[in-house]
């Protein structure tokens, strides 16, 4: 396991992952961060740059260009190494599954071999120190990259993962974690599990603007980014990538309601 550590971060941190391809919502967030004098230095993603949307390797080239620090997402693990699919294990013949296809396959089209190379450079973990307090960066867990934490799964799932953090990398105050593309926090034993969500895809609340987070010496404070969304759809529909997401970026509603837990689908 490759372990990055930012060493002590002053100043608050943004935290962002999900960027799905998304060239529009990763400049928005740019714009954003440096309007209030925010430098590539206090942000950090979670993984996950290349999905959905139509620009993979402008996402990627930006990313490197301008120095943001990231770990690795399942998606960037699979490019890297030439896999068939993106490695969420979604069930067959899933929405999820079906539709990853061409997102995937797309993006696999529009990486060239440097892009890969740099992916497959990419740590695993982050570690980081904030006002005196520990964090680690994962994507979906240690244990399994692509594992699905969501706001309501059990505590026994993060105290799982919390545990295996512990025994890699040391004891934590923290966790920021992505991959479900939902932000939120809970509370574990003496940990405070964050996830910054997505702000590439909406978090299927039915608005368009998608989600990031601030983390300060007194806590996390979610965002919602508002960014050009009309772009993004265009590149999508001219990579052909209309099988549903692209209105997703629009009406704020995914339609792969059957990766979500039940109690978490619309109309549940």
């Amino acid at each position: 396991m490759k372990l990055l550590d930012l060493g002590e971060i002053r100043g608050e941190m943004i935290l962002f992952g999900g960027v799905h391809s998304n060239l529009q919502a990763l400049q928005g967030l740019l714009d954003w961060a440096e309007a209030r004098g925010i430098g590539p230095g206090r942000m950090i993603a979670t993984g996950d740059l290349v999905a959905y949307c139509g620009a993979p390797g402008a996402v990627v080239d930006l990313f490197r260009a301008r120095g943001l620090s990231t770990i690795a997402g399942n998606c960037e693990r699979q490019l890297a190494q030439g896999k068939p699919d993106c490695g969420c294990g979604f069930e067959a013949g899933s929405a999820c599954d079906l539709l990853s296809a061409g997102w995937y396959a797309h993006a696999s089209r529009a990486l060239d071999a440097p892009a890969r190379a740099w992916m497959g450079d990419l740590p695993d973990l982050a570690v980081f120190t904030l006002a005196g307090r520990r964090y680690a960066v994962i994507h979906g867990g240690v244990s399994d990259i692509s594992r699905f934490l969501w706001p309501v799964s059990p505590e026994a799932e993060f105290a799982e993962e919390i545990a295996e953090i512990t025994r890699r990398a040391g004891p934590v105050d923290g966790v920021i974690a992505g991959h479900c593309g939902v932000a939120f926090q809970r509370r574990i034993g003496g940990v405070h599990w964050i996830n910054a969500g997505a702000i590439g895809m909406p978090p299927h609340d039915g608005r368009p603007q998608t989600r990031f987070a601030r983390l300060t010496g007194q806590g996390v404070i979610f965002e919602r980014l508002s960014y050009d969304v009309a772009g993004a759809v265009a590149d999508m529909e001219r990579a052909g990538l209309v099988q549903g997401y692209q209105q997703s970026l629009c009406d704020g509603i995914w339609p792969s309601q059957d990766i979500l837990p039940a109690a978490m689908r619309r109309g549940a």
